[in-house]
């Protein structure tokens, strides 16, 4: 790996949860840049996009294709994983970070996908 991935960027990576075959799926980098930075921290922490989202699922961020420069516009925040650094691939083209405030409301649904969220009394 030429350099360290930075948090909010899109890289590609075959996921371990993907059939065999599959070809690399664009992920957001969500860990911190300390992680993500770290020369003993060869994991970073990503949730993927998806072409298979369906709409309204409180769990599912969606992204116009101007926030991201992708077609693929919905990340499943319940799908956040861990992978190794040396397994990710820049794009080929250049494409949009995922803003801050984005990952952040990621972070939220993450805690409903894992049932953290009070519910409405």
């Amino acid at each position: 790996m030429a350099r360290p991935p930075l948090r909010g960027e899109i890289w590609f990576v075959p996921l371990p949860t993907d059939p065999p075959g599959k070809a690399e799926r664009p992920v957001v980098i969500v860990s911190p840049d300390e992680r993500n930075t770290h020369p003993k921290a060869d994991t970073v922490l990503v949730v993927p996009f998806s072409t298979s989202a369906m709409k309204d699922v409180v769990t599912h961020v969606d992204l116009s294709p101007g926030e991201t420069g992708l077609d693929m516009s919905v990340l499943k925040a319940e799908d956040v994983t861990v992978v190794r650094k040396a397994t990710l691939k820049e794009p080929r083209i250049r494409l949009r970070n995922v803003s801050h405030s984005r990952i952040c409301d990621l972070a939220e649904k993450v805690k409903i996908a894992m049932g953290c969220v009070s519910k409405p009394t």
